[in-house]
């Protein structure tokens, strides 16, 4: 099948990729010059684990080509993804200025293409958009004369790091239409990916939409909430780790996005729950869950600076520390709303100094902080002559270090560990003379 994607972001690039490499031919759109040459050389311009293989090789295997020519990309595609980036508004709104600018781009392309069935030509949303978006596309695409094109909703359920086994291998996959030939056509496309384990959900564009939203608040809550407990664990003496492993086993609550750590970060459940407690305000609804949600999470990305002034009595001009993991999680160099900038510009502003060091988000980092800080090249450059080191993105090679060799690098040996990555070693640690805070850790 012919297929456009316009957008080659983290979404619309796994996307476009993950379709050619099942045979469909592909053609990625975006108007970043500087992007597009990194792509069309055959670089990617983010990391994601095996991303770049398959790039390079669908490239090779003509299935999967980039342009920046709009026009000349949708003009011979069945199916074109709208995968643009749809940032947050001051007021927690979404901004939809990128889908609109492509939705008209598609429709100055199309205007004059021949009318035909339900499903002959179809745009597919695949950014993240409130609920009624796909409606409001619809009506702006009739009100330019492209009444004949279709419109399908098909949120995206991608995890940064893991993205290509969540495309290939999806929990499910939801689309919205108004049109059953419009779902005839998505289903055959994405039928190499669902089974009856892995379904394929056909729902209403409302209810689509609605979905991805959803799926990211619910997700949110539970690691909201296991951070609130882990804090009342602190107070009370209690382990989160055990507390975790008494309610994780229970089969309605599960483990999943239940460890405590330093707060959620990313492009997504920040923005998406903002956004929906948005929508529902503008609608006369109130989402107190949610907004609770959102709240605790600003407050938790405070805890592990609160812990570390509290250790040092406030004292924290002149001491140096060293971070470990800056983005918002492993396997990505993804540090949007990461946790670490959270602590990090605490730090920074009670003058202390920060030896930072993450596999991949360094380069990410020194854009914004220039040279506010010391990018160590390894970890163990990290914490030379550091007064405390605090982990806060659990990186595979934070796990199991030299804590001997780290004591002798250290001025003074004091771990913070924000996602109680060392929490089975503790004895270990004391024994070698560290001072050791976790979270949640009230009592081991």
């Amino acid at each position: 099948m012919n297929v456009a994607v316009v957008g080659t972001g983290y979404v619309g690039l796994v996307t476009g990729t993950c379709l050619a490499e099942t045979g469909n031919s592909v053609t990625c759109v975006d108007n970043n010059p500087d992007k597009l040459a990194l792509l069309q050389s055959g670089g990617i311009p983010i990391f994601e684990p095996g991303l770049d293989v398959l790039v390079t090789k669908n490239t090779a295997a003509g299935r999967l080509s980039f342009t920046a020519d709009l026009a000349a990309a949708v003009r011979g595609a069945r199916l074109i993804f709208v995968a643009v980036g749809t940032p947050e508004l001051p007021n927690g709104d979404v901004d939809l200025k990128y889908v609109n600018a492509v939705v008209d781009g598609i429709c100055a392309a199309l205007k004059d293409a021949p009318k035909g069935n339900p499903g002959d030509r179809v745009i597919v949303l695949k950014s993240t958009v409130p609920p009624g978006t796909n409606r409001a596309v619809s009506d702006r695409m009739a009100a330019n004369g492209c009444a004949h094109i279709e419109v399908a909703s098909n949120p995206e359920f991608l995890k940064e790091g893991a993205a290509i086994d969540d495309f290939m291998t999806p929990d499910r996959v939801v689309v919205g239409v108004r049109h059953l030939a419009v779902g005839v056509v998505l289903r055959e496309l994405y039928r190499p990916y669902c089974t009856e384990t892995r379904p394929f959900l056909v729902m209403s564009p409302e209810s689509a939409e609605m979905t991805k939203y959803a799926a990211n608040a619910m997700l949110a809550t539970k690691i909201s909430f296991i951070n609130e407990m882990a804090n009342l664990c602190d107070a009370t003496g209690a382990d989160v780790n055990a507390v975790r492993g008494g309610i994780g086993h229970d089969q309605r609550i599960g483990f999943q996005f239940l460890a405590p750590g330093p707060g959620y970060g990313g492009s997504c459940f920040p923005k998406d729950v903002k956004g929906l407690i948005a929508v529902a305000k503008k609608l006369g609804v109130t989402l107190r869950v949610s907004e609770a949600v959102d709240l605790a999470n600003d407050a938790q990305k405070e805890v592990l600076f609160a812990k570390i002034n509290r250790h040092f009595g406030g004292r924290l001009a002149g001491k140096t520390f060293a971070v470990w993991g800056l983005a918002f999680k492993p396997k990505t160099d993804d540090i949007r709303e990461a946790p670490a900038l959270t602590l990090i510009d605490a730090l920074l502003a009670a003058g202390a100094k920060v030896r930072a060091f993450d596999p991949e988000a360094i380069a990410n980092v020194r854009t914004l902080y220039g040279d506010k800080l010391h990018y160590a090249t390894g970890a163990t450059d990290a914490i030379d002559g550091a007064d405390a080191l605090v982990l806060v993105t659990e990186w595979p090679e934070f796990r199991t270090p030299d804590f001997a060799e780290v004591k002798r690098r250290v001025a003074t040996p004091v771990i913070f560990d924000g996602r109680n990555l060392y929490a089975t070693a503790e004895v270990q640690l004391r024994e070698l003379g560290f001072t050791y805070f976790g979270i949640g850790r009230g009592a081991s």
